[in-house]
């Protein structure tokens, strides 16, 4: 056999190939970067949100983050994952943002809004949510970071290996180690 024969193929995901026909279409004409502005206006929208906790400044900066990305698409290269550049867009207008403000940011509502109409699940996912953001909030900015990276934004473990410039077995395991930490004492408190 010849060494070709064991050569793995990599064959793109159908959403990876609609996304490399979204971005191939706003390259040929500008008015098409509206595809790309739908498939991403919610995920930095809810990763805005839950950095500023404040539903006008997030919109204000989503509309900030998206007329950037728009004026500058020429820039993106398409060596890497466009989520990870628009989301790195979204990171420093917020970064920016809060060193004009000058105070902190918490990850506050992380929890699922989830409507449930009997009274006493209402309560347990209420204290369970209190619960599990007070503990989010112990975390250090990186880990609070990356768990907004994989939660609220959506992103894979490759984007954000991307975006945040490390490896995605690390991320990976952060991710998980984290998850784990986080399980651990919501259990250690409900016992």
């Amino acid at each position: 056999m010849a060494e070709s024969d064991f050569a793995l193929t990599f064959h793109p995901t159908d959403a990876e190939t609609d996304l490399t026909s979204l971005i191939t279409a706003a390259r040929k004409d500008p008015h098409e970067f509206g595809a790309l502005y739908q498939r991403y206006v919610t995920p930095v929208f809810r990763y805005l949100y839950n950095r500023t906790g404040n539903i006008h400044e997030a919109e204000d900066i989503t509309a900030q983050t998206f007329l950037i990305a728009y004026e500058t698409f020429n820039r993106f290269r398409g060596d890497g994952h466009f989520s990870s550049w628009l989301f790195g867009i979204a990171r420093n207008k917020v970064i920016d943002h809060y060193r004009h403000r000058k105070f902190d940011v918490s990850i506050d509502g992380t929890a699922s809004d989830q409507v449930d109409t009997d009274p006493l699940a209402k309560a347990i996912h209420a204290e369970q949510s209190a619960l599990l953001a007070k503990l989010i909030q112990t975390l250090n900015e990186d880990e609070q970071e990356l768990l907004r990276l994989r939660f609220l934004a959506e992103m894979s473990f490759r984007e954000i290996a991307h975006l945040l410039q490390r490896n995605e077995d690390a991320v990976k395991k952060t991710t998980y180690r984290l998850l784990a930490r986080l399980q651990s004492q919501l259990e250690d408190n409900h016992e």
